[in-house]
């Protein structure tokens, strides 16, 4: 049967070879017979730059990517909060396309609207604050012409930070807003939602406005690893564990 793969938050780095691992088997044994796969943000653990391009670890991913597409997968992939700076040089050394977060599909029928879903946690007023600024045209522009190791120390700055920041604060914050889920759902005439950004896999069914609306988390890639799998008969969420040694 016809169907489409998503996935999201895998935060690959260098560091984490299990996981990276486990994509590469994701990749070769489940991802292949699918018409599509999109990746929802959050691919890399950070991108500094299409310059960044050229790390060999950078470089093998790419490669994996493009494998797939030539395969006759068609690849999709949405900003994240860690990797928003992925343009053009990544998108034809993968053979992807970048999608506008959010953007709205016709998934077999059903209209499914994907997001990274960071813009659902509007109760994080300071990130949101912050997302506003690196979304910035001109703020990415200045950015990017600082150099490359220069950028990948202000990143690793900011995540320090960033964590610190997440132990004092309430894990409601970190969650999507139920009334900002629902005036999305209402904007796109009540779609399907897929989303991922806040590691709470589960699927939610949301009553707006006498709509009824499924809302899918996608799973992170730390522990282990998670996939969606959606036919023409609705969804279905799967887990990919790492091999015991």
């Amino acid at each position: 049967m016809k169907h489409t793969l998503f996935i999201s938050d895998l935060h690959l780095c260098h560091t984490r070879p299990a996981i990276n691992a486990l994509f590469e088997r994701f990749l070769r044994d489940i991802a292949p017979p699918a018409e599509a796969l999109y990746i929802l943000g959050d691919f890399f653990e950070y991108w500094a730059g299409d310059d960044d391009l050229s790390e060999p670890f950078h470089t093998a991913i790419a490669q994996q990517l493009s494998a797939l597409a030539d395969s006759g997968t068609r690849l999709y992939l949405m900003h994240g909060n860690r990797d928003f700076l992925i343009g053009a040089a990544f998108q034809r050394a993968a053979h992807i396309t970048l999608l506008p977060d959010p953007t709205l599909i016709d998934l077999y029928g059903q209209p499914t609207l994907l997001m990274h879903g960071d813009t659902l946690c509007s109760d994080d007023v300071e990130y949101q604050a912050f997302r506003t600024q690196v979304r910035d045209p001109q703020w990415q522009q200045g950015f990017l012409a600082t150099p490359l190791a220069t950028r990948k120390a202000q990143i690793e700055a900011l995540r320090q930070r960033s964590e610190q920041e997440k132990s004092s604060k309430a894990a409601e914050i970190m969650d999507v807003n139920a009334d900002t889920v629902a005036a999305t759902l209402r904007a796109f005439n009540y779609p399907r939602l897929i989303h991922g950004h806040t590691h709470r896999p589960a699927k939610h069914v949301h009553t707006v406005d006498g709509k009824t609306c499924e809302r899918w988390v996608l799973k992170d890639w730390y522990a282990s690893g998670g996939y969606l799998r959606c036919d023409a008969a609705g969804c279905v969420a799967h887990s990919l564990e790492i091999p015991a040694s």
